[in-house]
């Protein structure tokens, strides 16, 4: 069947052909449905032939699309129309790496960044399961900004069985060339007809990252039969003299990469990164002087001086301009936060303003960007009034509110800043110069020395600290330096500007200091147990660094005022009481609960936790007997219905739908979903339960945050933009302010009553919880929440109530830092 402009696969109509290969045509196409462009491989029909093998790689086409990662193309769609099996991804601008081949060898910057980036995308594949198998400069895509994405995971796997009367290989050889993969970067396993694992991905990196480096292919010979018996059996061509001398450890590397063995290659992709960093940080410093001596690692190692001594939570530090003191706010004690001064010849820090009053940045005129009563906004970020005040004390001179983050201009003429504006998170350099938009949020912004770059660590998703360390110009042009980590917090400006210093959390590993360069070459700094911080770099060297020990914790009161610490591993999550009070629904995200998170259950007696699975647990169902649950940051959106006791999950997936938060309807009967299809705004979504089917909740375009349905089901509680927290009738209607509501109060969930709410003031301990009646608006004491230890703690919130009021329980978190000052930081 031809298929030209116009032509529909499902949804999806056909723009203009992109391509062709052995596997089939690429097409740019419209999703109709959500009104966006994406690129389509329509596959061969013969394909449909072998029923078993279009299942697997439907199969393992999926569950490559079920991992989000920068390095990757995303995968939307998988389907089939009459003979026509096809894969929907993202649709991408720029060439492939072949493409950027033809000129020959690649500038050693750019072997490094693009190996770096393959390496992380195939760690984030192999980690989940899934082998390339054909791994080639062909498919390998780097977009106009730099970014490098791996295409056709699980394609190679379907030419398996592919034969003609042609081959000589024993049959194995496909009408491509390939034995599931292609020859001239396939694996001595590969080419023996052995399965394929990660070190045979390995094997294909080492040949794409020889490629890079010479201009030539590793085993390139005449004929395939030639090219195979090379890749069995003999090594590749020597290097060229620039590679060897400028770049020793890269050439190693790659060789370690083509060992004919499996065993003797690197373990994993994600080692092959870690070497990267060491043999492009070797490089650069052998680059940077012609002393030989200069040549080997600095033999001076980093010390450190402790400068804090006090039991609390430190949010922000930095170096006065001459350098012989540091100005930090910090909450000791349980107290609310406070800016503090310090020299550094001294032990004790002289607070500069009255509590509440919170740093940001210390310009170089001495002038301080403070923020004032900042409030959490979710579990890691904040928002406050901007102010300027003098480092030696006076009146804050207010200027502009909901402020996130801010930074000075070198000159201290000028401020970036981010906040939030409608449903998006933006930085703004100078004060309304919009360079930056993103629908999660930003943090740990730093204006760069020479005042022309800001960087920063994007999350995509609100209360998660996932991201990636993102530069953008005062143009607004931005890219990704390094992405894909699993927590990224604190971020500053190396010494002499060439790198960005950062800290982030690898699988195994704490949050260690990291540094990566404006090419993108990364390396790791300095590893600690616990968490880490950078917080401040001067021209001269000198850092200031906090150490962390971090948990989210949750503490539940029975109806007979016992008052137990139900928390199970390192960032425990309230997220719902059953019915009856006997157990609490616990989501752990942190490092103790993988990947995904997990879902699990705990008696409110502290009787050992029940693990129910994977995921993001949202809400016990109102029998009792499910547990609603979401896997976040996959493009297909999977929502869960786990089982409490006997059975088996129910699982619905809606392709695109990023989900944040569901409940179910009182019935039972529905689920009520919110999220966003890529960059659109939040959307509320109603699933049927007993048919899967999804329609769009009118009115609620634009959802930003949390929401929650009455004990009737008649009305949603939800805010919409920046609005004020409303009511919304259940089919649609006129959005209705809570009235005597105010903007740093959480709405907590409805109890039975649905003529009144509870709303819990967010900021340090204790908490106060109000009751406001929905018609009148009048405000009653509640209750006055507090843990009992509040030293280091911030983001009391996700309170649940019973009916009777006796029961409850909520989360915080515990963050007890010190500040260090760090001399001989490399």
């Amino acid at each position: 069947m031809s298929i030209s402009p116009g032509f529909r696969l499902g949804h999806y109509a056909i723009l203009a052909p992109l391509g062709a290969g052995a596997m089939g045509e690429v097409f740019r196409a419209t999703d109709t449905r959500l009104d966006r462009e994406v690129a389509i491989k329509v596959l061969h029909a013969r394909f449909t032939a072998d029923t078993e093998r279009l299942r697997r790689f439907d199969t393992e086409a999926r569950t490559a699309g079920s991992i989000q990662h920068p390095n990757l193309v995303a995968i939307f769609d998988v389907g089939q129309q009459d003979d026509m099996p096809y894969v929907v991804t993202e649709l991408l601008k720029g060439d492939t790496l072949r493409d950027r081949l033809e000129g020959g060898a690649l500038p050693l910057r750019k072997v490094t960044e693009y190996g770096t980036q393959i390496a992380r995308g195939l760690a984030a594949a192999h980690a989940r399961g899934i082998i390339h198998r054909d791994l080639k400069p062909e498919n390998l895509f780097v977009t106009t900004d730099g970014t490098v994405k791996i295409l056709d995971f699980g394609l190679a796997k379907l030419m398996q069985g592919e034969t003609t009367s042609a081959d000589s290989l024993s049959g194995t050889m496909t009408q491509s060339g390939m034995i599931l993969g292609t020859v001239g970067y396939m694996s001595p396993e590969q080419a023996r007809g052995l399965p394929a694992g990660p070190a045979s991905d390995v094997f294909a990196l080492g040949c794409v990252l020889y490629e890079m480096l010479t201009g030539a292919r590793a085993f390139h010979r005449e004929t395939s039969m030639d090219t195979m018996t090379a890749i069995l059996r003999e090594d590749p061509p020597a290097f060229p003299a620039r590679v060897r001398t400028e770049a020793p450890g890269l050439a190693a590397l790659v060789l370690r990469c083509l060992e004919k063995e499996p065993g003797e290659r690197f373990e994993s992709a994600r080692d092959v990164v870690h070497a990267i960093a060491i043999a492009a940080a070797t490089a650069e410093e052998a680059s940077r002087t012609t002393d030989a001596a200069a040549v080997a690692p600095a033999s001076t190692s980093p010390t450190f001086r402790r400068l804090t001594f006090r039991r609390g939570r430190i949010h922000c530090a930095r170096f006065s301009p001459d350098g012989h003191s540091v100005v930090y706010g910090a909450a000791w004690e349980g107290q609310p936060v406070e800016t503090f001064w310090m020299h550094l010849g001294g032990t004790e820090g002289r607070s500069l303003g009255p509590p509440g009053t919170d740093l940001l940045a210390v310009a170089q005129n001495g002038e301080m960007a403070i923020s004032l009563k900042r409030r959490s906004r979710t579990t890691f970020s904040f928002a406050g009034t901007l102010a300027r005040m003098p480092m030696g004390g006076g009146s804050p001179r207010q200027i502009l509110q909901h402020v996130d983050e801010a930074d000075w201009s070198p000159n201290a003429t000028a401020l970036a800043i981010v906040r939030d504006v409608g449903d998006s998170c933006v930085i703004e350099y100078p004060i309304g110069k919009p360079i930056f938009r993103t629908a999660g949020w930003v943090s740990h912004m730093r204006v760069s020395r020479d005042g022309k770059r800001v960087a920063f660590i994007h999350h995509e998703h609100a209360g998660n600290d996932a991201g990636s360390v993102t530069l953008v110009d005062t143009d607004g042009n931005s890219r990704v330096l390094s992405g894909g980590w699993g927590t990224a917090r604190g971020l500053a400006w190396s010494a002499d500007d060439r790198e960005v210093m950062f800290c982030a959390h690898e699988e195994g590993a704490g949050r260690n200091l990291h540094a990566v360069s404006l090419e993108g070459v990364h390396r790791v700094v300095h590893q600690v147990p616990g968490q880490l911080c950078i917080q401040d770099i001067l021209p001269d060297g000198r850092a200031l660094l906090t150490h962390s020990t971090e948990r989210m914790a949750i503490v539940v009161q029975t109806a007979d005022a016992t008052e137990r610490d139900l928390s199970w591993l390192d960032w425990s999550l309230l997220r719902d009481i059953s019915p009856d009070g006997q157990w609490v629904l616990i989501s752990e995200s942190g490092e103790g609960g993988g990947q995904y998170g997990s879902v699990c259950m705990r008696m409110t007696d502290g009787s050992p936790p029940l693990l129910l699975g994977e995921g993001d647990p949202m809400q016990f169902s109102p029998d009792g007997q499910w547990v609603l649950a979401v896997m976040r940051d996959i493009p297909e959106g999977r929502w869960l219905l786990l089982p409490t006791g006997v059975g088996e999950p129910r699982e619905f997936k809606i392709p695109g739908f990023i989900g944040h938060r569901g409940r179910f309807t009182p019935d039972g009967t529905a689920l009520v979903l919110s999220g966003r299809f890529g960059d659109m705004p939040g959307q509320l979504l109603r699933l049927d339960l007993a048919t899967g089917e999804t329609t769009p909740i009118p009115g609620t375009s634009g959802i930003a945050g949390n929401f929650e349905i009455s004990p009737d089901g008649q009305w949603l509680a939800l805010r919409v933009g920046n609005g004020p927290t409303s009511l919304l009738p259940v089919g649609g209607g006129e959005l209705r302010p809570i009235p005597g509501m105010r903007p740093e109060e959480e709405l907590l969930p409805w109890t039975m009553e649905t003529k009144a709410v509870l709303v819990a003031t967010i900021g340090p301990p204790p908490t106060r919880i109000d009751r406001i009646d929905l018609e009148t608006g009048d405000r009653t004491p509640f209750r006055e929440v507090m843990p009992p230890d509040t030293s280091g703690v911030f983001g009391m919130r996700g309170f649940r109530f019973l009916p009777d009021g006796k029961t409850f329980g909520y989360t915080f978190g515990v963050q007890l830092d010190e500040l260090y000052l760090v001399e001989n930081l490399r």
